[in-house]
């Protein structure tokens, strides 16, 4: 199943710009020091979500994000939500052990940029296009888009997994779960 085509919203210069934030702020923690970064645009500068993807020679190292871009209890840049979310993804990932510098030399991050939630019937979820969220009872799970393309998930699976990724059980989708959804733009070291 091919993934549907998300509109491009970031030009290849802000792509790369905050794929270099992202390398920087992992190199910065290297060397005891604060990330240096430009004053960002203005696009830049909107608070959003983003999850950011670590692999070290093309295995999963980290992955770690922000549904809506709240660190402390203000909204920050997007550009410092990747920072925070490349250092969390390469440190702090509790399924990982934290990256090595030497590892470094290996790495290739993978950035998800988020739209804003919105509520959703699961009719109205297309693969390969929609995230989901699955809320219910103090509990949130999310996918990003691009999960039930590489695991050949149907709608059905996609909520399923979502809800046990809430911890919920698999049907919770179909007992009063909050089904909320999102597009994301997704670009990394080596793709577009």
């Amino acid at each position: 199943m091919l993934p549907a085509a998300t509109p491009i919203e970031f030009t290849s210069e802000e792509r790369a710009l905050l794929l270099d934030v992202a390398h920087e702020s992992v190199l910065a923690e290297f060397e005891h020091r604060k990330p240096g970064f430009a004053t960002p645009s203005p696009h830049l500068a909107e608070p959003r979500g983003v999850f950011t993807t670590i692999h070290v020679q093309g295995r999963l190292h980290g992955c770690v994000g922000y549904v809506r871009p709240i660190i402390s209890p203000q909204p920050v840049s997007l550009l410092r939500a990747v920072a925070e979310t490349a250092r969390a993804a390469a440190f702090e990932d509790t399924r990982f052990p934290p990256l090595t510098h030497e590892e470094t030399s290996q790495l290739a991050i993978s950035l998800s940029i988020l739209s804003a939630l919105k509520a959703v019937r699961p009719g109205e979820i297309t693969i390969g296009l929609h995230g989901l969220v699955v809320s219910q009872n103090g509990r949130r799970g999310l996918l990003l888009p691009q999960v039930p393309v590489e695991h050949g998930w149907d709608r059905m699976a996609f909520l399923e997994q979502t809800c046990r990724k809430a911890g919920l059980a698999p049907d919770a989708w179909q007992n009063n779960a909050v089904l909320e959804v999102f597009t994301a733009e997704v670009f990394g070291d080596g793709h577009d």
